[in-house]
Order: structure tokens, then C-alpha cells, then sequence
């Protein structure tokens, strides 16, 4: 980072309770205390250029190029975007350079199907979309349909949904692989589903008479599956996501994990639900929501190990999915331990297939090692970014 990012210093008055949480997991307070000190960061959309002095004239200020990240820039912080032509035509997005990162680990390749089990809400999507180019296909995954629903609005704006598929659904279950697989397996529903008709391509609002005609066709699925497990909810699906052209009863196809590691998915993020600690931005809002709030979300240790918990089956359920030989990165921006190095040993431990990878395009990166060898971190203070951690497996073939 150039010596135009300046530390400006603004006290912010972190309770006793929190202090001690740092304590406890070797964090240091000062990477609190600075507000203005890391800047924002944004991605500029591929192709867009040309335009650049364009975009530094309408908001005031120099982009700086991030040297470590292509098509990352870095501006003041307290520079908004969301008002400028650029944003919102589509030709930048904002997403912190850390993040950025963790998308770059994974390496995708031109034809790679990647999986983002924890989408929402939505700039690494768009990134790893940004990144797959005309080939292969993204599925994004995540339990919030509301938060799912603004990564839709988000492909759309920035023209990138086209190889792209969303679905509502728990990441720690889900279980479709990318379409276009041949196999014997069965759909959760079944030969119930034989007369239903194709998807054609996906639009906002269909036509009245056939949102009537697939009323009544799922109505008649559920009142025999109301005692199953519903499948999940599509909810987007681009021209050349696979989908077009398919019943309900291929795409939502399921496969044993015999079929799953020949024909799962190449890549796989899985940027899991976390107590959001690395994240300065979400620590300051809550002097705003009160220090209580922080309380019961970050500090409470029932929640804690809830998370923990499920961070654990995120990560088994991304590997699982994962065809042999393939790539899975787990990241959280949480800084402490328990969500992060605990999660790597506890899966490791119970996975003999999993082999913990060295990130390649890491070496120039301003981020330090983690506790397990192989495995980083960003943080304010060493990266001027957000706090990340990230790992990177592969699944052999045995």
C-alpha cells in the first residue's frame, strides 16, 4: 500500500467486555481505535478501462491501484460510490481488498463449475463470475433468500449472471452438483415430477397463466411431500447456467458421493457465517446499536459455539461437493481461533482426503501467516484491509 493511505486517528470507546475478548484471542485493540485508517476499496469491472479518468473526476480523487490485486483501487474512505455513474451503470463494485483475495485463491480457470456455498450478498459472486469469463458456471448458495435476492439484483446490474444459478437453501445440506451430469440418481421428488414442464428462460415475473399452471403442479408435489424435506428454491438462473431447457426433475437431481467426487464441483468458497470481529466497519456500527447488541452477537458464547458448530458442517458440506482433485477455500472474517485454526484442525482431523494447500498467488500479498502453516490472515494493522482469514484444501482422490 503507498504512503497516500494516512492513519488518521478517532478513539473508539470499545467496552471492557470487548477488551477482554481481544485479549483472550491475542487481538490487538489498536486495530479498533483507528476509524479512518483503511481505505475503501473497489473492483473495477473488466473491460471498463478506458473510462478511468472519468470515474476519478466525478468522485474528486485519485484511484489508487491496489499493486497485489488486479482491477482493485483504493480510495478514501470516506468517499461514497453508490451516487457515481460508474457504480451505478455497473463499471465498479465495491468489495474489500481481502475478500478480493480470497476469491483469487481459489485459482478458477475458464470452464471451471465453482460453488459458492455462503453467496450473499454478492460481490465475490460477482468476482468469481467476473473471473470464469464464458465458460463453466457459478452456483450461489445461502439461506437468506432476502440477502440471495440482492445478489440477483446485483448479477443483473453488473451483466453477470449468465453462467449463473441461485438457490435458497441450507449450505450445510445442499447437494446438487452442477447440471448437465448423466446419471442414474433420482430427484428429491422423484417420477412425481416427470409432466412438469421445462425451464424456459428466467425472467422477473412470468406470464400469469403459466405461474397458475406450476401453482397447481406444486401444489400437488407438496401435498405429497409435506412430510420431506423441501428442495431448495431457485430463484435466478442465466441463459448458460445449464438450467434452460432442463425439467425439475434433472436440475434438482441428487447424486451419491461416489457420482459427486467424478462430477461435483471444480472450486469451491465457502466464506462462512461468523462473528464478523475482523470486519472494523461492523465493530464501529455498533456504537450506534449499542455495545449490547455486540454483546449478545459477537461475545456471547452460546453464539459462539453455534457458529463454530456450523462453520464446521459448512466446510464438510463444501468438501463433500467437491469433485477429486478439486479446490476448496474457507474463509471467515472473524479474527479469533476458535472460528478459524480450530475449524482447520477439527476438519483435517476427520477428512484424510482433505490436504491443506500453500496459496501460490499469495507471496506478494501484504498478510501474515496464521497459526497453522499455509493458512493467513489480513488484518488493518499489517494489511490495511479488513480482518480475513484464509485457508485453501485440496480433495484427493482416494
Amino acid at each position: 500500500m503507498d504512503d497516500e493511505v494516512v492513519a488518521t486517528s478517532s478513539e473508539l470507546p470499545l467496552p471492557e467486555d470487548f477488551l477482554h475478548f481481544l485479549n483472550q484471542n491475542g487481538l490487538d485493540p489498536s486495530i479498533y481505535v483507528a476509524s479512518h485508517s483503511t481505505p475503501r476499496y473497489i473492483r473495477l469491472k473488466p473491460g471498463c478501462e478506458a473510462p478511468l479518468p472519468e470515474i476519478e473526476a466525478e468522485i474528486k480523487c485519485k484511484l489508487n491501484e491496489v499493486g497485489w490485486l488486479p482491477n482493485f483501487y483504493y480510495l478514501p474512505p470516506e468517499v461514497r460510490i453508490a451516487s457515481t455513474k460508474a457504480y451505478q451503470e455497473g463499471k465498479i463494485y465495491g468489495i474489500d481488498a481481502a475478500s478480493g483475495a480470497a476469491v483469487v485463491a481459489l485459482d478458477i480457470s475458464q470452464g471451471d463449475h465453482v460453488l459458492d456455498l455462503c453467496a450473499a450478498p454478492g460481490a465475490k459472486l460477482c468476482m468469481i463470475l467476473d473471473l470464469l469469463g464464458c465458460s463453466g458456471s457459478v452456483t450461489g448458495v445461502d439461506v437468506a433468500r432476502h440477502r440471495l435476492a440482492a445478489s440477483r439484483t446485483m448479477l443483473q446490474k453488473y451483466g453477470l449472471g449468465d453462467r449463473c444459478r441461485l438457490f435458497v437453501a441450507d449450505g450445510t445440506t445442499f447437494s446438487l452438483i452442477p447440471v448437465g451430469v448423466e446419471s442414474n440418481s433420482k430427484s428429491c421428488n422423484g417420477e412425481m415430477e416427470e409432466n412438469l414442464e421445462i425451464y424456459k428462460e428466467w425472467t422477473a415475473r412470468r406470464p400469469w397463466k403459466e405461474r397458475k399452471r406450476m401453482a397447481k403442479a406444486m401444489e400437488n408435489i407438496d401435498s405429497m411431500m409435506s412430510k420431506q424435506i423441501q428442495d431448495p428454491e431457485l430463484i435466478f438462473y442465466g441463459r448458460h447456467s445449464g438450467v434452460v431447457g432442463l425439467s425439475k426433475h434433472n436440475v434438482f437431481r441428487t447424486f451419491d458421493d461416489v457420482e459427486i467426487s467424478q462430477s461435483g464441483y471444480d472450486k469451491v468458497l465457502v466464506d462462512a457465517e461468523c462473528t464478523h470481529d475482523g470486519s472494523i466497519k461492523h465493530i464501529q456500527k455498533f456504537e450506534q446499536w449499542g455495545w449490547t447488541t455486540l454483546s449478545r452477537r459477537v461475545l456471547d458464547a452460546e453464539r459462539t459455539d453455534a457458529l463454530t458448530v456450523l462453520q464446521l458442517k459448512l466446510l464438510t458440506n463444501g468438501f463433500r461437493l467437491l469433485k477429486a482433485g478439486g479446490s476448496l477455500v474457507y474463509s471467515t472474517c472473524s479474527l479469533t481461533v476458535a472460528q478459524n485454526e480450530d475449524i482447520v484442525e477439527q476438519f483435517l482431523s476427520r477428512h484424510v482426503s482433505a490436504e491443506l494447500l500453500e496459496i501460490e498467488a499469495a507471496k506478494n500479498w501484504p498478510c501474515r501467516q496464521a497459526r497453522i502453516p499455509k493458512t493467513l490472515r489480513f488484518d488493518p494493522l499489517t494489511s490495511s484491509t479488513s480482518g480475513l482469514f484464509v485457508a485453501k484444501f485440496r480433495k484427493l482422490d482416494i
